[in-house]
Order: structure tokens, then sequence, then C-alpha cells
């Protein structure tokens, strides 16, 4: 299994504690996939129909990955994609396997090609606000069984509703973790009571 220094990426954990990593930015999104189909193992990948989402992997190898590990990292490939600052309430993800990934030099940094078959499902964009490894994360809500709250694409701005936010959990936590751990665009949160 690949060894990835995941906390410089976005990270979460499965509800069965599978790691799922995805890039920040085109550039960590080629830096993953390099890493990832440079090992002998095979991986489970997401990135949204349209352009504008991280790859996320499934850093465990395929063989071992089931059902809810795909369905939180599809949630999370979701809430992290562009759809979120277009406002949508939820978007198309592909899923494949890193051995039907390729690169040719053509393309652009952070764009990749796919050998069918490619799975295509829909996922809803919201995610909770929980604690994973001592750190304030935005994961998919059943990835978690206790959170905070709960966010979705909203009419605050990012900044705006990370102070809202730690005003709410009145926890210590610094507003660099909060807007860390948040999506880009509007955010609505919703406390748990």
């Amino acid at each position: 299994m690949i060894d990835i220094n995941y906390k410089n990426y976005r990270w979460f954990f499965t509800s069965s504690e599978k790691l799922v990593v995805g890039g920040k930015s085109a550039i960590q999104n080629d830096e993953l996939l390099n890493l990832i189909c440079k090992d002998k193992n095979s991986y489970v990948v997401m990135h949204t129909h349209q352009p504008g989402s991280p790859f996320a992997v499934i850093i465990s190898p395929a063989s071992e990955v089931n059902e809810e590990d795909k369905d939180e990292c599809g949630v999370f490939t979701a809430s992290f994609s562009r759809a979120w600052r277009s406002g949508d309430k939820e978007t198309v993800i592909d899923s494949f396997l890193s051995k039907q990934l390729y690169k040719s030099p053509s393309m652009k940094l952070g764009t990749w090609g796919v050998k069918p078959p490619i799975a295509h499902f829909k996922k809803e964009l919201n995610l909770v606000l929980a604690e994973q490894k001592g750190i304030l994360r935005a994961v998919p809500p059943n990835s978690s069984k206790i959170n905070f709250g709960t966010i979705f694409p909203g009419s605050l701005e990012k900044e705006k509703a990370a102070d809202n936010i730690i005003k709410l959990l009145k926890r210590k936590i610094s507003k660099e973790e909060v807007l860390s751990a948040l999506p880009s665009g509007r955010i609505n949160f919703r406390k748990n009571e």
C-alpha cells in the first residue's frame, strides 16, 4: 500500500476506517494519481462527471473496499467539487480503478484519461463536521457516528460560515482549522441539538 502524507490533501476516514484522499488542486491531483498508478495495488478512484473536483482515492486495495466506502467517497467527491460552489444539491460521480487511468503528454495539469468501464451514480452534496484523528473535518454523514452538525451548499460566504461555526460549536478551535475543513463556496450549517 502507498505511503502518503494525507494531511497535506483533502482527507477523511470512512466508517470502516479506510483513508480517502483527494487533491486540493490540479498539482495535487497529478501527484496523487502518479503515486497510486506506480503502486502494484489497484485502488478505487472517483471524480465528478463534470470537470472541477478532486480525484478522490480510497487508500486500500480495491478488493477490500465495500459499498459503504464507495458511497462515502462519492459524497466526499461531490461535496468538494465545483457543484458545491454552484449551489447544486447533487451531482454525478464517476467511479473507476486506478489501473484504468492514463496520462498522455498533451493532457494539461490535473487532467487524466480513464479507460472503460466507468460506473456513474448521483450523490447529494452534504457533509457533517466531525473530529477525525484529532482534527475537525467535513466528512460524509455516514462516516462518523458523532458529529457537531451538518453543512450543505447555502448562503454564507466561507469566512462568515467559519466564524458562525466557531461560535455555535463553543469549542477552542482555530478559524484556520475550520476553513481547512470546509468546501469552497457558500455554506449553511445546522448544529446538532
